[in-house]
């Protein structure tokens, strides 16, 4: 079989302007969910791309060459070029797996698939957050007990403005009391789709063991089966015969 190849596409904004991210991701996040992926997935070829390369990084080479996509995304969602967002679409229709992160639920790759506003509550105050697995025998959900914890966390809320996922593999509850779908899965063409909620910028989050876990156990689980191009053939040669109408 043929290296499971990854790309880990992010805003790498924060990382510039903010003292306080730098300081928790000094390589930036992309780098660090990369790292996580390389750990548990040692024989993926796993890259990353950024905002500020031509293209974002997603030509339509690298993006032909690319079995599953990790997005991470947030202050800069209006600066991804539409012609990105055409291609990125046409790869996940065609089979290529998209696993979008925390703030990504608002980006315009993911509201274009899901065709909905994508929008939730939040809220900043140091709490802490549960995961609760749903569907354990889910393959996301492959080496997570029936819950774990993150000390500190962004608060995500209902009601949050997705189709119903065809799959729900964890819900988060907050110290706070609310509750929120954290862990969804959609198909949309012949591409998977994942969205997993933890991962403020200013939090250690992508260095947790869990969270790496459930990107790793994603990636895999979003790896294409198969390919379908659409080319919308005009069909002129039947494969039986059409029999004249009187």
């Amino acid at each position: 079989m043929n290296p499971l190849r990854v790309v880990v596409w992010g805003e790498n904004v924060h990382e510039h302007k903010n003292p306080k991210v730098a300081a928790v991701y000094p390589d930036g996040m992309h780098n660090a969910i990369a790292a996580g992926i390389r750990e548990l997935l040692p024989t993926a070829e796993v890259g990353t791309a950024t905002l500020q390369e031509s293209d974002h990084g997603l030509s339509e080479v690298r993006l032909a060459a690319t079995d599953v996509l990790v997005w991470w995304g947030h202050m800069a969602h209006d600066k991804v070029e539409d012609k990105v967002v055409d291609q990125v679409q046409k790869r996940v229709l065609e089979g290529m797996g998209l696993i979008v992160l925390h703030s990504g639920h608002y980006s315009k790759i993911f509201k274009r698939l899901l065709g909905t506003s994508c929008s939730l509550t939040w809220r900043e105050a140091d709490e802490r957050e549960r995961l609760w697995v749903c569907n354990p025998g889910h393959p996301i959900a492959k080496g997570i007990d029936r819950c774990f914890e993150l000390a500190q966390e962004e608060m995500y809320g209902e009601p949050f403005g997705i189709p119903s996922p065809d799959e729900q593999v964890f819900i988060s509850w907050f110290e706070g009391g609310e509750v929120f779908r954290s862990g969804n899965c959609w198909h949309r063409g012949n591409g998977k789709i994942f969205y997993f909620r933890p991962g403020h910028e200013t939090y250690p989050t992508y260095f947790d063991k869990n969270v790496r876990r459930v990107i790793a156990n994603a990636v895999e689980w979003a790896r294409p089966q198969g390919q379908w191009i659409d080319s919308c053939p005009n069909v002129k040669v039947p494969l039986e015969p059409i029999k004249p109408k009187a």
